[in-house]
């Protein structure tokens, strides 16, 4: 399936890739890929989206007295550390599918009495059904070919109550070309550049996300907000009368 969605037009169906970012890849000196994680982590704070996401996370367990959340693709753990300095009483599992990534989180938060550091893949997760009262995926979602990102729509909604996904935007064709001139200059020389532009190639449309949930299973219910210019928000859950 596109990128782009079932129905994405010609152009669109041009402005993605199957090429690997450089935090996916095998054959990166893995100084480039902690560059990118930090440059990840440092926008996060000075632009605010460590505070944003978290926001947006906690809305949806305002009612759980003391929430258990689990956050996949964690890379930095920027945004479970935000959720354990604003929640008092949350538990949060930290995870991820690199095993550096997880050894540096844990250096971070493996001691704090209300987290647990944990690798795994997001595809199959090693947690029961309804684990967790919300799963987590910030800015992640694009690294997934469709069928992974299928299963990890299952997956999250299988042990979690809610599955809450935050991506990058992707924009109407026209607009999807300037932001991508704006950023390939940058490509060759800084790390966090070229996997920008890699990661706006391989970022899913609205209607690619309700396509995926439909596969995933066509019972689940599909909240999507944000998009073009601002990063997507999708929520996602299953129940005996929902349909996305």
């Amino acid at each position: 399936m596109p990128r782009g969605g079932p129905k994405a037009s010609c152009l669109d169906r041009l402005l993605e890739t199957d090429r690997q970012e450089y935090l996916d890849r095998d054959d990166v000196d893995p100084e480039i890929k902690r560059s990118v994680i930090r440059a990840l982590d440092w926008t996060g704070d000075v632009f605010g989206n460590h505070d944003r996401f978290a926001t947006l996370a906690l809305e949806q367990v305002a009612d759980v007295p003391d929430p258990r959340i689990l956050e996949l693709g964690a890379g930095h753990g920027g945004l479970s550390r935000r959720l354990l300095e604003w929640h008092p009483s949350a538990r949060v599992t930290v995870t991820d599918v690199a095993p550096e990534s997880v050894a540096a989180i844990t250096a971070e938060l493996g001691a704090h009495p209300r987290a647990t550091v944990a690798q795994m893949d997001a595809t199959a997760l090693d947690a029961d059904d309804g684990a967790f009262d919300l799963a987590v995926f910030a800015l992640s979602f694009h690294h997934l070919s469709p069928t992974d990102a299928a299963a990890v729509l299952a997956e999250g909604t299988r042990a979690a109550t809610t599955l809450l996904i935050i991506d990058l935007p992707r924009p109407p064709a026209p607009l999807h070309l300037a932001r991508l001139a704006t950023m390939l200059p940058l490509a060759p020389f800084l790390p966090f550049a070229h996997d920008g532009v890699i990661s706006s190639l391989r970022a899913y449309s609205p209607s690619a996300l309700r396509a995926l949930a439909r596969h995933a299973d066509p019972n689940m219910h599909v909240e999507l907000r944000g998009g073009c210019l601002s990063p997507q928000v999708m929520l996602a859950s299953r129940g005996p009368s929902a349909g996305a």
